[in-house]
């Protein structure tokens, strides 16, 4: 992975495991985007916030949340 780069993701997220959480949980949702799309059902799943080249799920998500699009907050 080079892009984006992790030094800049980390300016993003608290830590590295957040960055993991996160990263996962968003590209949790855009799979399911995707594979609803296909279904004709997309009411509520938000779609990919940014336009890509690629074509790599985890890889959207990691450069929503380099482009400032994802926000997260800790739950107490």
């Amino acid at each position: 992975m080079n892009k984006p780069r992790i030094d800049v993701l980390l300016e993003k997220v608290d830590s590295k495991y957040a960055l993991v959480t996160i990263a996962a949980k968003r590209a949790r949702q855009i799979n399911n985007y995707y594979r609803n799309r296909e279904e004709g059902s997309i009411d509520d799943i938000p779609p990919p916030m940014l336009d890509t080249r690629s074509r790599n799920i985890l890889t959207i998500a990691l450069e929503e949340i380099a482009a400032g699009h994802i926000s997260y907050r800790y739950r107490v």
